[in-house]
């Protein structure tokens, strides 16, 4: 079996050498090339066409967002980052860095994790990584994109005779860029109030409402524990924070610390299947690229309560576990691929709007 062919990006020498050193200790991996600044990562790449790259996001003549966006529109290579989450500047070139497609975040050593816990789980991130099938993203070619203007005529949404007052999304790996996506098609009247969550890991979590508020015309801030569920014409982006379930009960956003479900905090599943108990026949749920089933059975407690349920299709997700277990699960009520989901919820916003006017 071939070996997976690693490409080590760092400025810094001894990181580097740390690096590669724990990446060649795996018989499955294969170190063919190490660059120091971000001239030199774009030329191995072109070259050496890497199975994936390890990369930090803090480096010489090209940052790590740049290198992210040229290679994801020139030749799309599965991307580790490796970097620090100590503040605030280096978290949003992360979350920069994941909207131009780069696959996940990995943080660097601080010295006390317990002994190899840290080198077997980059190593196992980089396998997990590497069979991971990305899509071209062309922002490297464009620049940022210009905010995308939104029809309802080309999807329908069935939405039936049920008021819908409440969107809600899930979504795990590529879902940040998904999200990005998402938020700058959706016009900002748009008045239904959206409830997301996205698993990202702890460290890089911190600042990524504030960070997704600046992508967006919409207002994204966490969740607060007893905050009232936003009403439909309250629009906005209420997000899950890191480390808590986001559910909603008699009215009311809770954040819980209950156990995880499918290894995760906040789960997708624990938020959908509270909405199903409330909120079912006035929810609009879509689920987005991911790795696991997290939110698939939520979705399908939804569907069945009345809810339009929505899964993001295979062409445009980065990892189509969580929509295809919903899909299997006959959970979905339309398939849609990314550019279609915002055009499908401005298209039930215009009907709650022209329902108002009645």
């Amino acid at each position: 079996m071939p070996k997976i062919r690693v490409l080590v990006v760092d400025d810094s020498a001894t990181a580097r050498n740390h690096l590669v050193e724990i990446l060649r200790s795996d018989p499955e991996l294969e170190v063919v090339g190490e660059a120091e600044d971000g001239k030199r990562a774009i030329e191995l790449c072109r070259t050496l066409r890497p199975d994936v790259i390890t990369l930090d996001m803090v480096l010489p003549i090209m940052s790590g967002v740049a290198i992210t966006e040229y290679v994801m529109a020139y030749f799309p290579t599965p991307i580790l980052i490796v970097s620090a989450s100590s503040n605030r500047g280096e978290l949003h070139k992360t979350y920069d860095a994941l909207a131009a497609g780069a696959v996940d975040v990995f943080e660097k050593p601080h010295g006390t994790e317990l002994d190899g816990a840290w080198e077997r789980g980059l190593i196992a991130t980089v396998r997990l990584v590497s069979r991971v099938r990305v899509i071209t993203h062309i922002r490297g070619k464009l620049g940022t994109p210009r905010r995308a203007s939104v029809s309802s005529a080309s999807v329908e949404t069935h939405a039936g005779t049920a008021p819908r007052r409440i969107v809600t999304i899930g979504g795990s790996t590529g879902a940040p860029a998904a999200m990005v996506e998402i938020l700058r098609s959706l016009p900002l009247g748009f008045s239904i109030p959206i409830l997301l969550v996205i698993h990202i890991g702890i460290p890089f979590s911190t600042a990524f409402a504030e960070w997704l508020d600046g992508q967006s015309m919409l207002r994204v801030r966490y969740a607060t524990d007893g905050d009232p569920l936003p009403t439909l014409g309250q629009a906005g982006v209420v997000m899950a924070p890191p480390g808590f379930h986001l559910v909603v009960r008699r009215g009311k956003l809770r954040l819980t610390c209950e156990p995880e479900r499918n290894s995760c905090r906040p789960s997708v599943d624990v938020l959908f299947e509270s909405l199903a108990q409330e909120h079912g026949p006035e929810t609009v749920a879509c689920l987005l690229t991911g790795m696991g089933r997290d939110g698939a059975a939520g979705l399908l407690a939804l569907r069945q309560a009345g809810a339009l349920t929505i899964a993001q299709d295979e062409a445009s997700s980065v990892i189509f576990g969580m929509p295809r277990e919903a899909i299997e699960m006959r959970a979905v009520d339309r398939v849609l691929s990314l550019d279609q989901i915002p055009v499908a919820l401005v298209a039930v916003a215009r009907e709650m709007e022209s329902r108002s006017k009645v």
